[in-house]
């Protein structure tokens, strides 16, 4: 069994970022053969990426999105349009790459590892690494998701699942995450975590389009509020009382980046909860966080207020799985091939009549 103190020594084991190389690929950044921040976010996350392995041209072709699998229980108060039953068959289809996330990551050459982390059934396919801590939550409108012990199990899965991952050559990390009503679970951490009014927060999630079922999803998540009273200021407790293993589970997976400077992205809703936790428990995970794109789920928007996440991309997705992930390792790839393969000012021996006048030129 996981102990609070065995996390904490992650948490708290976690470096900041490499000035010195911040410092250096600063100023390869602005000898390069373009005018100063015309690249934008490309230029920013080629010198956070910098900050992150210590090399101003870096390599990250091994590529990787780890997708955890949990089911929630609240599902049968009908949160949800979908059955839990989906939660398995999407779990094996992820390992043929058949799903939103295995297609794309695919164009990205990024490996998918996905994790059994809770899922309320039997998975048969041996590519899910089973790490399986109950069979689903309870029905947190009627008491706790789970035990305390069982979400800091949760969060050493993800830990390991990173070590897992940096051991077998991966250079950058993806999130991701399966489970029927897990926009329930994330809605009320974020409502938890932020102040933000359930009204405010929830959407209809998969498939819903009457009125009636999205009424009774408020009512329930209502609820499960009420009768749980996480602490606000504890982010393990409100995890436990109104969350999910596969957040819990990517909790540790942003913990983890961070503790094994790797750099992970960001993908929808879930994992965005999820990296508000890890926020929440050392601010300097967020060093080694890349965001991708806005998530069309109307809670996401008390997310951005209570953390400094800038979304690269809107191409209304909010598929979740993450699908997203891949288009920042395109992000990444440029940036890095912008420190690598760009000239310099003085490699192009352009005209210094031009680059004379740089400095004072505004944009």
């Amino acid at each position: 069994m996981t102990t609070y103190e065995e996390i904490l020594s992650y948490i708290n084991g976690i470096e900041g970022v490499n000035a010195e190389a911040i410092k250096s690929a600063t100023e390869r950044n602005a000898e390069l053969l373009k005018i100063p921040g015309s690249l934008g976010r490309i230029e920013d996350i080629a010198i956070k990426l910098a900050g992150i392995t210590g090399n101003t041209v870096n390599d990250l072709s091994e590529k990787c999105i780890i997708i955890m699998s949990a089911d929630n229980g609240v599902v049968a108060k009908g949160v949800s349009s979908a059955p839990k039953s989906v939660t398995v068959t999407m779990t094996e289809c992820f390992t043929k790459e058949v799903t939103g996330v295995g297609v794309i990551a695919k164009v990205a050459n990024a490996d998918l590892f996905v994790y059994d982390i809770g899922i309320d059934g039997d998975i048969k396919d041996p590519h899910v690494i089973n790490k399986k801590i109950r069979r689903g939550t309870a029905d947190f409108s009627e008491g706790p998701a789970m035990t305390k012990q069982e979400c800091l199990d949760a969060i050493m899965v993800g830990i390991e699942a990173v070590k897992y991952a940096v051991d077998r050559g991966y250079k950058v990390i993806g999130t991701g995450e399966m489970g029927i009503g897990n926009t329930s679970s994330t809605t009320l951490v974020v409502c938890a975590l932020t102040g933000a009014k359930i009204d405010d927060c929830v959407g209809k999630g998969t498939g819903m389009v009457d009125d009636a079922s999205y009424i009774n999803k408020v009512n329930v998540l209502k609820q499960a509020m009420e009768v749980n009273k996480p602490d606000c200021s504890d982010v393990i407790d409100v995890v436990s009382k109104v969350g999910g293993l596969d957040i819990a589970g990517l909790i540790g997976v942003y913990i983890g980046a961070a503790y094994y400077k790797v750099p992970v992205v960001i993908d929808g809703y879930i994992s965005s909860v999820a990296a508000l936790c890890a926020y929440k428990l050392n601010n300097k995970t967020f060093d080694y966080m890349f965001e991708s794109h806005v998530t069309e789920e109307v809670g996401y928007n008390a997310i951005l207020e209570a953390m400094p996440i800038r979304p690269m991309f809107n191409m209304n997705m909010r598929l979740g799985e993450g699908s997203g992930c891949p288009f920042t390792f395109f992000a990444m790839d440029a940036a890095n091939s912008m420190m690598k393969n760009m000239y310099t000012f003085a490699e192009s021996a352009i005209s210094s009549e031009y680059t004379d006048k740089l400095d004072d030129l505004q944009f």
